[in-house]
């Protein structure tokens, strides 16, 4: 028997950093690439944590390319599936060193091999084949409308065959730039998800769910486990294909310092992480990626609430602590 994977499903990106606090500082001729993106972020954490994975992207056909999926390969992540069309692959530039004095990132993704795809260009059976897990994220319905309707046909699909899925509500208000709000896509897609990660003002502006707008850096951790489960339930009452959620909560005070913890939710249950705290952050970029890899493991191996959150929050908080868009896979 064929053992079944998890599919991450996303677009290939390549990040661009400034290796002091600007591109163009004096005497600074230099930046670092790293590849990327949410959905890869997740696949490679995954397969690292020793979780069947394969992933799919449009690929131009190029050794760029070639080189990127190799390094997939070598975190053992599945690219059999990926497609090869189009010339580029899309980009992001962030504005400082691994995002720790300035978090802000100007995306290159237009007309990228990935953004281009029209539902036509899946062939879903074979995409689907052997797959018992679908993840995805809010980032490929906010690329364009097209990708919002090939994104709709996808679940559709998957849900027909009972492959579980899941979904990262990551809100980028810059990718939502084609004349429609993610309230107006996003709750059509979720209808088709058994699990959904985020936070608690990602769920408000996505699927509509309530917020309190007094929640700040200052509000005790005990009020923010208490609003998790309220947004928890009201993601519940509006979707009743949900049975798990998970929020991350994540604050710094300075450029090294992360405050980080999680949430976890069922039907029946709700728990709250260990408070991670430290002052020796390496890299932000990924840690939630890498809390939704493991939320994907512990779900797929455990069905106790306090270890699913632990194991999440503790694989986002180690990634905390790796340069690059990828994680290590571990937990602990």
């Amino acid at each position: 028997m064929v053992m079944k994977s998890v599919l991450s499903f996303g677009e290939i990106l390549i990040r661009q950093q400034a290796v002091g606090n600007s591109f163009f500082e004096k005497g600074n001729n230099l930046s670092r690439l790293y590849p990327g993106g949410s959905e890869a972020n997740v696949a490679v954490s995954l397969a690292q944590m020793g979780t069947k994975t394969s992933y799919y992207s449009a690929f131009p056909d190029n050794p760029l390319s070639s080189e990127i999926i190799a390094i997939l390969h070598e975190s053992n992540v599945d690219t059999c599936k990926v497609s090869k069309i189009g010339d580029r692959i899309g980009s992001y530039i962030l504005l400082s060193a691994n995002g720790l004095t300035k978090g802000e990132v100007i995306y290159d993704r237009k007309y990228s091999s990935f953004s281009q795809l029209r539902p036509e260009d899946i062939d879903y059976g074979t995409l689907l084949e052997n797959i018992d897990w679908l993840h995805w994220t809010a980032l490929t319905p906010a690329l364009n409308e097209q990708m919002a309707s090939l994104t709709y046909q996808l679940l559709k699909e998957a849900s027909s065959r009972n492959i579980t899925i899941s979904v990262d509500l990551n809100y980028r208000s810059k990718l939502w730039q084609y004349g429609k709000q993610p309230i107006e896509i996003m709750p059509q897609l979720v209808e088709y998800c058994d699990v959904v990660m985020g936070n608690i003002w990602a769920a408000n502006k996505m699927l509509g769910t309530s917020i309190d707008e007094s929640l700040n850096r200052e509000t005790e951790i005990q009020t923010y486990y208490e609003y998790a489960v309220k947004s928890a339930k009201d993601i519940f009452d509006k979707f009743p294909k949900v049975k798990h959620i998970a929020n991350t909560y994540r604050f710094m005070d300075n450029p090294t310092h992360n405050l980080f913890y999680g949430t976890y939710h069922s039907r029946e249950d709700n728990s709250i992480s260990k408070i991670y705290e430290t002052n020796a952050v390496i890299d932000r970029i990924g840690s939630g990626d890498a809390f939704m890899a493991g939320f994907i493991h512990a779900l797929k191996n455990t069905s106790d609430p306090q270890q699913i959150i632990e194991i999440a929050t503790g694989a986002g908080y180690q990634k905390l602590f790796v340069e690059g868009d990828f994680g290590n896979g571990k937990f602990n």
